[in-house]
């Protein structure tokens, strides 16, 4: 598997046959492309495109001023200078930097993001990656993927900074460099993919990850013992006493929708660590 996906040509889409676009239930954000049923062996990456290949000038327009007024609104918010002081303490500053090492800029890779023109907590999400790359000169390029992104919204995507990519790749992205997945309320399938992709000392401690709370998904396990839950979980379970987590708080209704149940994880493993002898399979119930 490559580092870095190709990214997406808005300009000359073409289309993919053999794509199954998953459709989020109204009002609830799960667009989970991790969940298209596809066997084992044949879960590579696959070449994507938006399924819509015309765009409309007016609404491109509409919505980039939405997001340009979801950005103000954002930074304006209790939520954001919380979120913003929460990043700058020195106990959680140290672990970006330790992350970061030799390099200056850390990649941010979006998956998931969902549909920027159909809900407000996409809207959000985003935001709060853009804001982001404004507050930290540490944080490079940010790279997108969803495969409900319409080419209107790639389009949109484009013009505010970040590339999206033209590869679905499930969530196995092969870290090579300092990389911050940006995965708010995505399903556990996703996380669990990219951590068994990257399951090694010096990868693991290239990622820094925000999205949903790995130790709640460890406090459901008591709660849920049944091998669907746990067996799309394992590595999340396995990796957990190597985490340093931090929670993030919401303060709105509109925080709550976007953010709620997320935190920072941090994966401090010295270089003695061998996750290959870890067993995995402890966590899976037969």
């Amino acid at each position: 598997m490559s580092a870095s996906a190709k990214i997406l040509n808005t300009e000359k889409p073409s289309p993919t046959e053999d794509w199954t676009i998953v459709i989020p239930r109204r009002g609830k954000k799960t667009r989970s492309f991790n969940k298209i049923l596809i066997p084992e062996q044949q879960r590579e990456e696959k070449p994507w495109t938006p399924i819509d290949l015309e765009t409309d000038p007016e609404r491109e327009s509409k919505l980039m001023q939405k997001m340009q007024i979801c950005i103000q609104k954002l930074e304006n918010t209790e939520f954001f200078r919380s979120f913003f002081h929460q990043m700058q303490k020195p106990d959680m500053l140290a672990k970006f930097l330790k992350v970061l090492g030799r390099e200056t800029k850390m990649l941010m890779v979006i998956y998931g993001i969902g549909s920027i023109e159909s809900f407000e907590p996409p809207r959000l999400q985003l935001s709060l990656a853009i804001l982001m790359k404004r507050k930290f000169d540490w944080i490079g390029e940010i790279e997108v993927f969803d495969p409900i992104i319409s080419s209107m919204e790639s389009k949109v995507l484009t013009s505010l900074g970040c590339s999206v990519l033209s590869i679905n790749e499930q969530g196995r992205r092969q870290v090579l460099k300092p990389t911050l997945f940006f995965m708010p309320h995505c399903e556990a399938e996703l996380y669990d993919n990219l951590l068994q992709v990257n399951w090694g000392v010096d990868k693991l401690n290239r990622i820094v990850l925000f999205g949903n709370s790995f130790e709640a998904y460890e406090h459901h396990m008591s709660m849920f013992k049944n091998s669907v839950f746990v067996n799309s979980r394992k590595h999340i379970l396995a990796v957990r006493k190597f985490t340093k987590e931090f929670m993030v708080n919401t303060f709105s209704d509109d925080s709550f929708r976007a953010f709620n149940g997320s935190s920072w994880h941090f994966f401090g493993l010295d270089s003695e660590t061998d996750l290959q002898t870890l067993d995995v399979k402890h966590f899976i119930i037969a």
